[in-house]
């Protein structure tokens, strides 16, 4: 068994990422790094899964792992009104790590975990709630269109979604699998299981919502996305693929 945060991940600072999806290779170019962007902060929280402890959905310490770091380097492709135009338009999947809980611990490794009773999982926070609710608020206001809302059966996951959007339709594959530490075929088959949600083009003028886990996300391309709340907004290509063009913390909707 190892930590999912120490797999080989395949992205650097200065690098523009393409990933290609199920069975494909990735293909990187080179970019210049845009020196002014800020990107989200990396903060200990403990574990989901080991959010700041170890494995699971989570494993932030005091040195980054390369997922933390890719999520740290990472450049915006389109930021500001140029990406609420491009939102406005649809064609995105934008996949959110549920908001703020109220405790970080491997709750999928916990024998006593029930995804149908939200009591034994870990909960959403006051400032979770919140987020999720500013979140939705902002959407509404800039007028983002809404297709798909997909989540995986935790209640942290579908809670967010139903906070924001009003709605959801969950999907087991956004799902941990029930561990703490992942082997290298474990990792793959959550990236197979994530992957064609990623890369299914959604329907015309419309975005995709996933509300999903850190792990599983980082299985697919690489970066570990911190803190809670952060997505990652990406263009399928219709042909197996996406491009990550850009992340939002949760109180950035507002200010797009």
């Amino acid at each position: 068994m190892r930590k999912l945060k120490t797999v080989e991940l395949f992205l650097a600072l200065g690098m523009a990422t393409t990933v290609v999806g199920c069975g494909g290779a990735t293909v990187t170019e080179e970019a210049t790094p845009d020196t002014t962007a800020e990107a989200p902060a990396v903060v200990s929280e403990g574990g989901e899964g080991g959010e700041g402890g170890e494995g699971g959905e989570g494993g932030e310490g005091t040195e980054y792992s390369e997922g933390e770091q890719a999520n740290a380097d990472f450049q915006d492709q389109v930021s500001g009104a140029d990406l609420l135009g491009a939102l406005q338009e649809g064609g995105h999947v934008i996949y959110f790590r549920h908001a703020q809980t109220e405790r970080d611990y491997a709750d999928q490794a916990d024998p006593n975990m029930d995804l149908n009773d939200c009591e034994t999982q870990r909960k959403l926070n006051d400032v979770g709630i919140q987020q999720s609710k500013d979140i939705g608020a902002a959407f509404a206001d800039k007028a983002i269109p809404v297709g798909d809302v997909i989540t995986s059966d935790y209640c942290r996951a579908w809670q967010t979604a139903d906070l924001a959007f009003g709605r959801h339709e969950k999907n087991s594959k956004l799902n941990f699998l029930p561990f703490e530490d992942y082997t290298d075929a474990q990792v793959e088959e959550m990236k197979a299981n994530v992957t064609p949600l990623l890369t299914a083009v959604p329907e015309s003028g419309q975005n995709t919502v996933i509300v999903g886990h850190d792990d599983i996300f980082e299985a697919a391309t690489g970066i570990y996305p911190a803190p809670q709340g952060l997505a990652y907004v990406l263009t399928p290509d219709g042909a197996g693929s996406f491009e990550l063009v850009a992340n939002m913390l949760p109180e950035e909707w507002a200010g797009l």
